[in-house]
């Protein structure tokens, strides 16, 4: 009986294999742009005065530079999350949801390239992008001052509905000198700077409001990497 059971457990095993290798593979990598109504690089004073009343909206904006999801090919293509959470996002002493949120998909995107970018913004934003009210499809373009991924002047647009742009923070910026990263990413990066907010707005649907937020210290510009 032994020989045919290891026989048995080695043909599993094999089998098992055969189909992990038949998985479709997620290699991406990019830049990426955040820009939240409350300041992520502060001193205590001015985020104590922030907290529980704004900070609740927020645009997170990947520009793939090169890569696969789950096998689809999404190089060039760019994908934007906007949120509308309960709460400051990021404040610990109370919970952020529920979080609605609108996705807006490149439309030079294929059916196939669509339905894995929104996979693919779902699994790097998380629970803040799981309640998905609306879909939209429109032209997204990103762009740096000096084609440098660590650049911090970064303007991300999707048609006429969504505008990001960002510049280095200067001395001037700071108020208290004690300023430091109050608020992490909302999503995983490889690498990520606080920028000043020159534009933030959203003239959207799906979230019972809109805005245009600029002159806070409250985005980040950097880069992601995922290997899976």
């Amino acid at each position: 009986m032994r020989p045919i059971l290891c026989a048995t457990v080695a043909l599993c095993i094999s089998a098992s294999f055969a189909v992990s290798a038949n998985l479709p593979s997620t290699h991406v990598r990019g830049e990426y742009i955040e820009a939240r109504t409350a300041d992520v690089y502060t001193g205590p004073c001015f985020a104590n005065a922030e907290v529980g009343l704004t900070g609740d909206l927020a645009v997170m904006g990947w520009k793939i530079e090169k890569g696969s999801f789950q096998g689809v090919n999404l190089d060039g293509l760019s994908v934007m999350g906007v949120i509308r959470a309960s709460n400051t996002l990021g404040d610990v002493t109370a919970t952020a949801y529920p979080v609605k949120a609108v996705l807006v998909i490149d439309d030079r995107a294929n059916a196939e390239q669509r339905l894995a970018l929104k996979g693919f913004a779902q699994k790097m934003g998380g629970q803040l992008l799981a309640d998905v009210v609306r879909v939209e499809y429109q032209p997204i373009e990103f762009s740096v001052a000096d084609n440098s991924v660590h650049s911090r002047k970064a303007i991300m647009t999707a048609g006429n509905m969504v505008k990001l742009e960002t510049r280095p923070m200067t001395e001037g910026d700071q108020v208290c000198h004690n300023e430091e990263v109050w608020y992490e990413p909302l999503t995983p990066v490889e690498h990520a700077m606080p920028a000043y907010t020159v534009t933030n707005g959203f003239s959207g649907k799906g979230l019972g409001t809109v805005w245009n937020y600029s002159g806070n210290r409250g985005s980040f510009v950097g880069t992601f990497q995922v290997n899976e």
